[in-house]
């Protein structure tokens, strides 16, 4: 087995609520947090495809609620 289909990624949510991968080995960055994922590259692609439903940041979705208030 290759190295690259062994590494283990994290997936990453940051305050706009928008996800990312980062590698497990590595300290994930300041403005991060982990979802609590952890798996295959293509298994953290997967979680989240399945929990960002809509691609807009947090910010943008609140102002757009206020507006429509």
């Amino acid at each position: 087995m290759s190295e690259a289909s062994t590494e283990q990624f994290l997936a990453v949510v940051n305050h706009e609520e928008q996800y990312s991968i980062w590698s497990a080995d590595r300290e994930i960055p300041a403005g991060w947090k982990a979802t609590g994922k952890q798996g295959s590259k293509e298994e953290c692609l997967a979680y989240i495809e399945q929990v960002w439903t809509d691609m807009r940041p947090l910010s943008l979705r609140k102002l757009m609620a206020n507006a429509s208030a």
